[in-house]
């Protein structure tokens, strides 16, 4: 079992930058690919990036260039840096654990660029 915990959301102007945190405690940490997801009212969640337990990570083509999501598995954390923030960004973005067909989810942290 994993539980995950998000924070760092909140409002920002575009072109401003966010950091989001997730903790995780619970077991096995290293072991699991950790990803950042989000999701906006009536559509579907959608992957943002991941990062494996080796380090490699991966991210879809709207955020790359202006995302960079990392782990330290020492303090059981993954991050997320998020720069150059778009309006269309706002979302509420989740943190996910994965291992095979395993899946872990954090409640989520809002994220709103507006001006």
């Amino acid at each position: 079992q994993v539980q995950l915990e998000e924070s760092g959301g909140g409002l920002v102007q575009p072109g401003g930058s966010l950091r989001l945190s997730c903790a995780a405690s619970g077991s096995d940490f290293n072991i699991y690919r950790m990803g950042w997801y989000r999701q906006t009212p009536g559509k579907p969640r959608e992957l943002v990036a991941t990062v494996s337990s080796a380090g490699n990570t991966n991210y879809v083509d709207f955020v790359k260039g202006r995302f960079t999501i990392s782990r330290d598995n020492l303090k059981r954390t993954v991050y997320l840096q998020m720069n150059s923030l778009k309006p269309e960004d706002t979302a509420v973005y989740y943190c996910n654990a994965n291992r095979v067909w395993v899946n872990y989810w954090g409640q989520g942290t809002q994220v709103t660029v507006s001006s």
